[in-house]
């Protein structure tokens, strides 16, 4: 004989709505705690990947596992420009930026509470080698004492449209707020690089941002810089020097998002594996009379697993429907590689949402399974007897 109607199925579960709506909501809770660090660790690590360029390359030190680690003496920055496989600029200049990147302590607006700020001194030519940058005010001027915040230091520190901050022993005015597509370059505060060195007695540069010729000449710009005894350099696209960076983090939110979602999960696999146990204890009358009208063992065990599937389902969409909101929420945080502060938001993808959704059935299917194997067990008179 056919399965049991589907219907019948979800009026249990609807003639049950106190016990669904308790249970789904636990499950519910596991399947937010565990979208939310996914979107987390997501958030981070498409914040720090749309901070580069695929067009870009980033020479630091060899052995430098950041730009603040690095260093670059003029000679080598000179050197640099004369190589073939860097883009000439419509000016006829090589397109290539010499950066300094040093931290500050800023105040957080509010709660005065200070943080480590990426403070990045560039050129004129750095300015355009970043296609994604949209500013409110104006940028700063080269040869002066003016900055420019991004908008995520704006919002959460004292560094608003024309206020004044002090360090390297002189005082800087804000004169421009700037937009990056929610990349990292919005948690960084830019100046010229010429008066960041003289204001923090820096005499080399920290990078050297070039923008290729063609995209092709990376593995030859690699080997030029190798084989040449003068430098010791090494080239990175700009998309994957700014995706390493968000590895240590990702992987720690990674662990901790499965660490608390399993444990979560146990508590919810028994709050299913409860509800369907009195389920079926409530419903073995009903049980006995569909074995009595031909439904084989079989099809009992396909209805109340499909039943805690069903309630699973319905518990992950409410979870995953509660995690979205959160994509409006901007997370500040100090990036472990930098030890400056990031900015980022939550971000949902159809991934998380598959992965979401397959956990929280893994979970339904562990909590529904012995008490549908109990169901189907029953025999049809000991079923008809309990009633």
């Amino acid at each position: 004989m056919a399965g049991v109607p589907y219907h019948y199925i979800l009026r249990n579960l609807w003639l049950r709505k106190l016990t669904t709506l308790l249970t789904a909501g636990g499950m519910a809770l596991v399947v937010f705690v565990f979208a939310a660090v996914l979107m987390l660790s997501e958030g981070l690590k498409a914040t720090l990947v749309d901070t580069g360029s695929r067009d870009n390359v980033v020479i630091i030190r060899r052995g430098a596992e950041t730009e603040v680690q690095s260093a670059i003496d003029r000679d080598q920055a000179a050197l640099l420009e004369t190589y073939p496989e860097v883009a000439v600029s419509p000016r006829g200049r090589p397109s290539v930026s010499r950066e300094v990147v040093v931290l500050m302590v800023l105040s957080k607006r509010g709660s005065a509470k200070p943080s480590n700020v990426t403070l990045r001194g560039l050129s004129e030519t750095g300015l355009a080698l970043r296609s994604q940058v949209r500013q409110a005010g104006r940028m700063f001027r080269p040869g002066t004492s003016e900055i420019v915040a991004g908008a995520r230091i704006a919002d959460g520190f004292a560094a608003g449209l024309g206020d004044r901050l002090r360090f390297g022993g002189r005082q800087w005015t804000v004169v421009g707020i700037f937009e990056a597509g929610r990349s990292g370059f919005e948690s960084e505060i830019w100046g010229d690089v010429e008066q960041l060195m003289q204001a923090f007695r820096r005499g080399a540069y920290s990078s050297v941002i070039l923008r290729l010729d063609r995209r092709a000449h990376l593995d030859p710009l690699r080997a030029r810089i190798a084989s040449d005894q003068r430098l010791n350099l090494e080239a990175q696209p700009e998309t994957d020097f700014y995706a390493e960076q968000s590895e240590v983090m990702v992987k720690f939110l990674n662990v901790l998002g499965t660490a608390l979602s399993v444990t979560f999960s146990l508590g919810a696999v028994m709050g299913a594996m409860t509800t369907m146990y009195a389920s079926v204890a409530h419903r073995t009358a009903e049980i006995g009379t569909l074995r009595a009208l031909g439904f084989q063992r079989p099809a009992i065990l396909r209805a109340f697993l499909t039943e805690s599937l069903c309630l699973a389902l319905f518990g992950g969409a409410l979870g995953l429907a509660l995690a979205s909101t959160l994509g409006a929420i901007t997370v500040s945080t100090m990036n472990w590689q930098t030890f400056s502060e990031l900015a980022f938001r939550f971000t949902m993808t159809f991934e998380i949402v598959a992965k979401a959704l397959c956990f929280v059935l893994a979970m339904g299917l562990l909590g529904g399974f012995l008490p549908a194997l109990r169901a189907a067990r029953l025999g049809i008179v000991e079923a008809l007897r309990a009633s």
